[in-house]
């Protein structure tokens, strides 16, 4: 088998043995040696109940955070002990964020908002690719306007589009649908399934929700920041189930 090949088939992001300590009187373990892969091209939910490790997780997948001890890979890269810029120059080109406060600049459009990753990493915006992508989330023509003009919902898709405009290999949603109605965030669980399926993203997503986790390829469950299973294929009744199980338990 090639390099190439070998390459191609290593997951998106792998965690290895992942142990996550928070200092203090009484040390909190946020995660417990976690062994995790995320397949490329995948939509996977992370689920669990307060306190389950579920954002340390998260950080600590995306490089914004730093285990204690074990190994994060991001494709063939092992960031958990990368320094700065090293790790900023990875997340800039390897990695988009989706956070439930959409965390746009308001001073600026939402054209400038999409391109300023790119600005800010010294890169040269692929505008054609930014307009598609504009377009594809449904905000053709809202280039000039500023996010305090938009609905949660549209603010919301501006900060996709700023994601997928850097053409990340791996999009991090954090409750992305956290802080909109029934409605809009349908329409957000649908642009982000149409990242994995028509652009080959791999998506992760922390939600709380059922009927959102049933969007995902697999929902995986923590529990005291060890890992409480899988569900492939989910349905949101069968997501309930689970998390009504560790809730008790």
């Amino acid at each position: 088998m090639t390099d190439e090949a070998v390459a191609n088939e290593r997951p998106a992001i792998q965690l290895e043995e992942v142990t996550k300590m928070y200092s203090g009187k009484a040390g909190v373990r946020a995660l417990q040696s976690v062994n995790l892969s995320f397949a490329k091209g995948t939509f996977t939910a992370v689920m669990g109940p307060s306190g389950s490790g579920k954002s340390t997780l998260l950080h600590c997948a995306a490089g914004l955070d730093q285990p204690t001890s074990g190994k994060v890979f991001i494709g063939d890269k092992e960031i958990g002990r990368l320094k700065e810029p090293l790790l900023t120059d990875i997340r800039r080109k390897n990695v988009g964020f989706v956070f439930q406060s959409f965390n746009l600049v308001q001073s600026l459009s939402v054209w400038q908002n999409i391109l300023l990753p790119q600005r800010l990493a010294g890169i040269r915006p692929d505008k054609k690719w930014a307009r598609e992508v504009l377009e594809k989330v449904g905000l053709k023509g809202k280039e000039n306007v500023l996010p305090g003009q938009l609905s949660g919902g549209q603010q919301q898709r501006v900060a996709i589009a700023r994601a997928l405009a850097c053409r990340p290999d791996v999009l991090f949603g954090d409750e992305p649908t956290g802080a909109l109605d029934l409605k809009t965030g349908i329409e957000i669980l649908r642009l982000l399934r149409e990242a994995v399926d028509q652009f080959g993203r791999t998506v992760i997503m922390v939600t709380h929700d059922a009927s959102a986790a049933a969007w995902a390829d697999e929902v995986v469950f923590l529990a005291d920041g060890k890992l409480a299973g899988k569900l492939i294929s989910p349905t949101a009744q069968q997501v309930a189930d689970r998390m009504m199980e560790l809730s008790a338990g």
